[in-house]
C-alpha cells in the first residue's frame, strides 16, 4: 500500500469482548480526512463491581474529535444496548440518527418522557430500506431477533461490501416481526462480500435457537395451570413475548396489567405501529388490586434483578400497587446477562421466602434467546461467504469460538480484535494497524464520569472501610478552640475489648496534637496531616483495617 493510499477500517469503540454498549465505527479515506459511519450506540449494565452507578457507556473522544467527518449513525434496532447511550453521547457527535419506524418512535418516546433529553434529529429508513450516505450505502435487511424491526446491515462501499449483522437468529415462527431473509443473504453472498461483523454471543452453543412460538406455547400451558395470580417478568422490549401472554392470558380468562414505566412505553409504541393488533387492551397497574386472583397476570419489568425495577420492589414488599401471597406465581420468562446472576437469585429468594412459586427457563422453556447459535451461524457464513470475519458482540469466549467455527466453514481470513483497534479491512489483507482510545463512561446520576475517575475507586473502598471524618478547630496560638467533632461510617460500633471506635478516634486525635511542636499546631496543613496519619493508625490496629480518613482544620 502506498502512502496516503484510501483505506477501509473498522473501529470498534464498544460491543467487542462484552456483551452490550454496542457502537461501531466504518471509515474510508486516510488519516484526519476519513469519512466515518457510526453503528450503534448503546450501554452496558452496571453490576455491583461499580456502586451507585447505573449504566456504562463507550467513550467516544476519538469521534468526537472528528465529528466533522462523520456522516451518520445507523441504528440496527431497538435494544438498550444499541440505542441507550443516544441522549447522553448525541450532543458531543451531532450527526444524524437513521433508523426504522419502531426504534425511532421508542427513542422519541423516551426522550419525551426524559426532561432535558436532546431532540434528536432522527431519518426514519422503511423496513428493509436503503441509505446513502457519501461513499456507504446501507441496505436494511430483515432479521428475526427479539424484538421488531431488528435488521443486519449491508454497508456497501468503494472497497466492496461489509455484512453487519447486529443481532439476530433464525426463527420461521418469530410471533411478531421479520423472519431472517435468507434470499437477500444469499444473494448478498453470490455478489460477493468483503466482510462480516458478525455477532457471537451463542458460539458457545451447539445447534439451533428454539423459536419464539415454542416459548410462547410453553408460557400459555403454565399460565393455564396456574391457580393464584401470575407475574410474568420479561425484557419489556421483547413484543412477541408481550403479545404471547397476552393470548395465554386471554385464553385462561384472564386480564393483562402492565407494570413499570419501560413495560408501558414499548407496549405504547407497538399498538401505534400495529404490533398488537388483535391483542387486547392492557389494563393499567391500579387496577390490579381489583381484579381476582385468577384472573389477573402482571407483565411486569425487572426480568435481570434492577434493584428499582418493579419486580424488585414486589419481591420485597414495598410496590404501592402490587403485592402476591403464598399460592402465586411469577414466571421469569428471561434469561441472565452475564453478571446479573446474584441480583436475580436474591429476588428469586425473596419470592420463594413469601410462598410464591417461582418458574425460570432451568425447569421450562418459557425463554428463548434472540441470538443464533453454532448451526445458525454456520448457515449464515455458508450464504454469505465473506473473505474475512470479524467476531463481535460477545465476552472472550464467545468470540473465540465464533473465530474457530468461520475457520471450520472455511472463511479465509478471521480477524480478532478489541475496542478501539483500528481494523484495516481494504486494500490488501485485513489486520490490526492502529489503534485509538477506547474507554468507559459512567452514567453517575445526571452526570458522565470518565473510566480514570477517583469515584468508583473511593467508592469501592468506602465499601469495604467506611470513612472516618473529624473536624477542629484552632486559634492562631495553635490551641484548641472547643472540642473535637468526630463522625463515622462504616465502621464496627466497638472494638473486641468493648471500646468504641469513636473514643479510639477521639484519643488518637488530642494524643496526636498533644505530642505536636507548638510551631506545628499553628500550621494547619501539618496538624491535618498528622492527625490523618494518627487516627488511621491507630484505628487499624485496633480494627485491622485502614478506613478513608478526612481531617478538617479550621483556624480562628
Amino acid at each position: 500500500m502506498t502512502k496516503g493510499e484510501a483505506e477501509l477500517v473498522f473501529v470498534p469503540l464498544g460491543g467487542v469482548g462484552e456483551i452490550g454498549m454496542n457502537f461501531a465505527l466504518y471509515g474510508i479515506g486516510q488519516g484526519r480526512k476519513r469519512q466515518w459511519l457510526a453503528v450503534d450506540c448503546g450501554v452496558g449494565f452496571a453490576n455491583d463491581q461499580l456502586p451507585g452507578i447505573d449504566i456504562i457507556l463507550p467513550d467516544v473522544r476519538f469521534i468526537e474529535e472528528e465529528r466533522k467527518n462523520l456522516l451518520g449513525i445507523v441504528i440496527s434496532h431497538g435494544h438498550e444496548d444499541h440505542i441507550g447511550a443516544l441522549a447522553d453521547l448525541w450532543p458531543r457527535l451531532r450527526a444524524p440518527v437513521y433508523t426504522t419506524p419502531f426504534t425511532a418512535q421508542l427513542i422519541t418516546v423516551r426522550r419525551l418522557q426524559e426532561p432535558g433529553a436532546p431532540d434528536i434529529p432522527i431519518e426514519v429508513v422503511p423496513v428493509g430500506g436503503h441509505v446513502s450516505l457519501g461513499p456507504f450505502e446501507v441496505d436494511f435487511i430483515p432479521v428475526a431477533h427479539s424484538i421488531p424491526e431488528s435488521h443486519a446491515l449491508a454497508i456497501g462501499t468503494p472497497f466492496g461490501t461489509v455484512l453487519h449483522t447486529g443481532d439476530w437468529k433464525m426463527d420461521p415462527t418469530p410471533v411478531v416481526g421479520s423472519i431472517t431473509d435468507e434470499a437477500r443473504f444469499r444473494a448478498l453472498g453470490d455478489a460477493g462480500v468483503l466482510a462480516m461483523v458478525a455477532d457471537s454471543t451463542n458460539a458457545v452453543r451447539e445447534g439451533r435457537s428454539p423459536s419464539e412460538a415454542d416459548a410462547g406455547a410453553n408460557l400459555a400451558k403454565v399460565i393455564a395451570e396456574a391457580r393464584g395470580r401470575v407475574a410474568v417478568t420479561t425484557f419489556a422490549s421483547n413484543v412477541a413475548r408481550m403479545v404471547s401472554v397476552a393470548k395465554a392470558a386471554e385464553a385462561a380468562g384472564r386480564e393483562v396489567v402492565l407494570v413499570g414505566r419501560a413495560m408501558e412505553r414499548v407496549s405504547m409504541v407497538a399498538r401505534e405501529l400495529g404490533y398488537l393488533d388483535g391483542v387486547r387492551e392492557f389494563r393499567s397497574v391500579d387496577t390490579y388490586g381489583y381484579l381476582p386472583r385468577d384472573k389477573v397476570v402482571a407483565l411486569i419489568t425487572g426480568s435481570q434483578g434492577e434493584p428499582r425495577a418493579a419486580l424488585s420492589r414486589i419481591a420485597l414488599d414495598e410496590h404501592p400497587d402490587i403485592a402476591l401471597s403464598p399460592g402465586d406465581t411469577v414466571v421469569f420468562s428471561a434469561r441472565a446477562i452475564p453478571g446479573n446472576e446474584v441480583g436475580i437469585g436474591r429476588i428469586i429468594n425473596a419470592l420463594i421466602r413469601q410462598g410464591v412459586e417461582v418458574i425460570t427457563d432451568r425447569t421450562h422453556m418459557i425463554h428463548v434467546s434472540g441470538h443464533p447459535r453454532r448451526s445458525e451461524m454456520a448457515d449464515l457464513l455458508r450464504w454469505v461467504r465473506p473473505r474475512i470475519l470479524l467476531p463481535v458482540h460477545g465476552e472472550a469466549l464467545h468470540m473465540h469460538e465464533h473465530a474457530v467455527l468461520a475457520e471450520e466453514v472455511g472463511v479465509p481470513e478471521v480477524v480478532r480484535c478489541g475496542n478501539g483497534d483500528v481494523v484495516r479491512l481494504a486494500p490488501g489483507p485485513a489486520e490490526v494497524v492502529d489503534e485509538v482510545p477506547a474507554a468507559r463512561l459512567y452514567k453517575d446520576g445526571k452526570v458522565l464520569i470518565e473510566d480514570a475517575s477517583r469515584t468508583i475507586a473511593d467508592r469501592r473502598k468506602l465499601s469495604f472501610v467506611g470513612i472516618v471524618a473529624v473536624a477542629l478547630a484552632l486559634t492562631d496560638k495553635g490551641e484548641l478552640a472547643g472540642d473535637v467533632r468526630i463522625e463515622s461510617l462504616g465502621l464496627p460500633e466497638r472494638t473486641a475489648d468493648g471500646r468504641t471506635f469513636d473514643s479510639i478516634v477521639d484519643d488518637a486525635v488530642l494524643e496526636t496534637f498533644d505530642t505536636l511542636p507548638r510551631a506545628r499546631r499553628r500550621d494547619p496543613r501539618a496538624v491535618e496531616e498528622s492527625i490523618l496519619r494518627g487516627v488511621r493508625g491507630t484505628v487499624a490496629e485496633a480494627w485491622g483495617k485502614k478506613p478513608i480518613v478526612r481531617v478538617m482544620v479550621v483556624q480562628v
